[in-house]
């Protein structure tokens, strides 16, 4: 994956969806700034990217107030320590899942 410039900021990656629409991927570890990520995410819509996804760690992700991803329609992912994906919201969701 590589690093995408998007005016005054990056994103970590791309990927397009079955219907040909473009995802933005933002990957945050333990120490990064979640807010930062949410702000890469909405320039990278403002950039035509039709859906934005965030990647953190699970314990981050079960942290996080889902109401901004909820608003965008973002999902968020948490990656546990034995690299496993979780769901933590997912478009089309009411609440969180752990």
């Amino acid at each position: 994956m590589r690093r995408i410039r998007l005016g005054n900021t990056e994103i970590d990656g791309e990927a397009w969806g079955l219907s040909g629409e473009r995802i933005a991927i933002e990957i945050k570890t333990a120490g990064d700034d979640l807010c930062r990520g949410l702000g890469q995410l909405c320039e990278a819509q403002a950039y035509a990217y039709d859906q934005g996804v965030l990647v953190t760690t699970l314990r981050k992700a079960r942290k996080v107030n889902i109401v901004v991803f909820q608003y965008f329609k973002w999902p968020l992912m948490g990656v546990d320590s034995k690299g496993e994906i979780h769901k933590i919201y997912m478009k089309g969701e009411n609440q969180s899942e752990n």
